[in-house]
């Protein structure tokens, strides 16, 4: 595919290149784990805060091996082994506490608990079960590395298959930096038809001048995710699965609704952000560099697609289709934004005041029509729009301010505003609290606009209202317990009812979620804990969520052998949540509807066994294990079971040439 030949292309070009630009050695020593300042006597870089400077070579420290997120915070490359890695440790690479997995890794979830707290700008293509993985502007991150890093992580798939995720970065200089980076995964999976491969290139790099008067950073993603669509078990299939026939033991002897469909979701985006200092003036009391005016430029073009597949024959899953209607369902999506802003930094605004001004197009649709026996009178979606907006970043003694604001006048599809403000507490390593607020009203994703396919019910033209979306948000962070508490209200929330088709919630919805954390240690054992209570007061029958989610964590950690060479983490995790009218998942649509039929809810056990070798952290899982005599209750959305007693392999390796 178009990524894989990229990330081919680009590593050859990079290894090529690293051969004539050298940097510092590490020596012997480098990034040896001896003198970690956590409970083990290690440093964590998960928590460290880079005060403390860990000596790994005469002249490197890992606080030198840095990665910076979108909004330029900074983080250090972690060789860690802890619990919070375990949680991680799979294709997401990100806890996914609030997910519900399918059975077959790379596939897609359902929703355990929901976040508002950071709502995109605009309306997206949607298709939003296909953009599981999908690397958005703000998950792509920056490097900075005294010495060619690389970060390997490989995972066993279900069946057949693996997970590769490649990471390889190297300054140039002191001021220039590339990296490329490719995940894929490759699993066949259990049951019939089941079969994920997707692929994500990134490639970023970021340069600033001598006297860091002129700055530029951008990216470059390509991304494809492709899957095979079974529609789920068949009621005589669910019926055997439920009985525990041992004639179907062997997953893949149970009959699925489709035999013949695919669904593939491609983008692509170009990121490309500089900015010029015009002043600057040098604050003595502070010896700060204060630039009273920098002008920038933000542009970014982003391409979407999603195609439906069908060879052969139809099913009656979907309805009635159309004979002669292309079984094509090819949408596609693009939106391109140029922004200039003027920055002013400056000890009289106390930080940063950045004021912007955007220029959007977008374009959503289909290229003919591909059903005769619709009644839409539109191809496309596209239009223009204007947004002005601002910024603003302060630090004042122990308080981090930030805000964020932008408007989209007018009565264009893009029509909006958004506001986003959070302030941040922060008493020395003690705690931390903060408190967010996030007001943002735009459309719903442009799938419940318009949507063809050569199915008669799945055609449709709407004229949706804004959704507006309200969260207020307050957590903590300490020592004792990290808590998150989310209150948000929700006008013309939008949704796909029990007949697959998107409609809008005319009354308001009142969700509230808390969530706490809190973890015991007793020697070599600890117990970590995660409770989520949630609550719908108003809106439940459209808006479907567990009234309680918890996770424990049950495991012991220790060095072993003469020397200290190797840190183990073997444990036992239990999850568990009540039991909900849980969304069906619609293969056509790659979005989830409403059911009224069924509820779920189970409790999983999962053990592991993780060890660190030197900067080698090994992974060994056991998926479900109570499966084999347990109540065959379990699953990810109607008709789909979750998956059963899996064992899986895998490790994460880092190179510091």
């Amino acid at each position: 595919m178009m990524t894989k030949k990229l990330f081919l292309t680009f590593l050859l070009i990079s290894f090529s290149l690293t051969t004539f630009f050298g940097q510092r050695k590490l020596g012997e020593n480098a990034l040896r784990e001896n003198t970690y300042l956590n409970g083990n006597g290690e440093v964590d870089t998960l928590r460290n805060t880079g005060a403390t400077k860990v000596i790994l070579s005469g002249k490197t420290k890992y606080t030198d091996y840095k990665i910076f997120s979108h909004d330029r915070d900074t983080s250090y490359i972690d060789t860690t082994l802890t619990l919070q890695k375990e949680y991680k440790f799979n294709f997401l690479r990100k806890d996914n506490f609030e997910l519900l997995a399918f059975h077959n890794q790379g596939q897609t979830f359902n929703n355990l608990g929901y976040s508002f707290d950071n709502v995109s700008r605009f309306s997206d293509i949607g298709f939003s079960a296909k953009q599981v993985s999908y690397f958005e502007i703000d998950d792509i991150k920056y490097y900075e590395v005294p010495t060619p890093t690389t970060e390997i992580l490989y995972r066993t798939g279900l069946q057949q298959g693996q997970v590769l995720d490649a990471l390889f970065t190297l300054n140039f200089s002191k001021r220039l930096n590339v990296s490329l980076s490719y995940k894929a995964i490759r699993s066949l999976g259990a049951y019939r038809r089941a079969l994920v491969s997707n692929g994500n290139f990134r490639g970023t790099f970021h340069y600033r001048t001598e006297n860091n008067r002129y700055e530029v950073r951008g990216h470059l993603a390509a991304q494809d995710f492709f899957h095979q669509e079974n529609g789920g078990l068949t009621e005589e299939a669910l019926q055997s699965f439920i009985d525990e026939d041992p004639n179907f033991e062997q997953r893949s002897r149970l009959d699925v609704n489709l035999e013949n469909a695919e669904s593939q979701f491609d983008a692509s985006r170009v990121y490309l952000e500089h900015s010029y200092k015009l002043l600057a003036k040098k604050d003595t009391l502070n010896d700060k560099d204060f630039s009273n005016l920098k002008i920038g430029h933000v542009f970014t073009s982003e391409n979407k697609s999603y195609n439906f597949n069908q060879t052969g024959t139809t099913t009656n899953i979907f309805g009635s289709a159309n004979p002669s209607g292309t079984t094509n369902n090819d949408a596609e999506h693009s939106i391109t934004n140029n922004e200039v802003n003027l920055e002013f930094n400056s000890k009289y605004v106390l930080g940063k005041f950045r004021a912007k001004a955007n220029l959007t197009s977008y374009s959503y649709g289909y290229d003919t029509i591909l059903n005769s026996n619709s009644s839409l009178n539109k191809l496309r979606l596209e239009g223009n729009a204007i947004a002005v907006g601002a910024d603003w970043k302060a630090k004042i003694k122990n308080f981090q301010l930030n805000a964020d604001a932008s408007l989209t006048p007018g009565a264009g599809r893009l029509a909006g505003n958004y506001l986003k403000g959070e302030a941040v507490y922060k008493k020395d390593s003690l705690y931390t609290l903060k408190g967010s607020l996030l007001i943002s009203s735009k459309l719903p994703n442009f799938n419940t606009l318009l949507h063809q396919s050569k199915y008669d019910d799945y055609n449709w033209q709407n004229d949706f209202s804004n959704v507006n979306t309200r969260d207020l948000g307050f957590s903590i962070a300490s020592k004792w317990i990290n808590a998150d508490l989310n209150f948000t209200n929700i006008d013309n929330y939008t949704y796909f009812n029990e007949n697959n088709l998107p409609q809008q919630f005319e009354n308001q919805i009142t969700y509230l979620k808390v969530k706490a954390n809190r973890e015991f240690k007793l020697g070599k054992f600890g117990l970590d804990n995660t409770l989520m209570y949630q609550n719908v007061s108003s809106g439940s029958s459209v808006f479907r969520v567990p009234e309680f989610v918890t996770r424990n964590t049950l495991y012991y950690t220790d060095n072993w052998f003469k020397g200290k060479p190797m840190l183990v983490n073997i444990g036992v995790t239990f999850k568990y949540f009540t039991k909900y009218n849980a969304n069906a998942y619609n293969p056509l649509l790659a979005e989830f509807t409403l059911q009224n039929t069924e509820e779920i809810g189970f409790p999983t056990f999962d053990v592991f066994f993780n060890a660190r070798v030197r900067r080698t952290r090994l992974y060994l899982k056991v998926d479900n294990v109570t499966s084999s005599f347990t109540e065959k209750n379990y699953f990810s959305a109607p008709n789909y079971p979750y998956r059963d007693f899996t064992i899986r392999f895998g490790l994460v390796w880092n190179w510091f040439i």
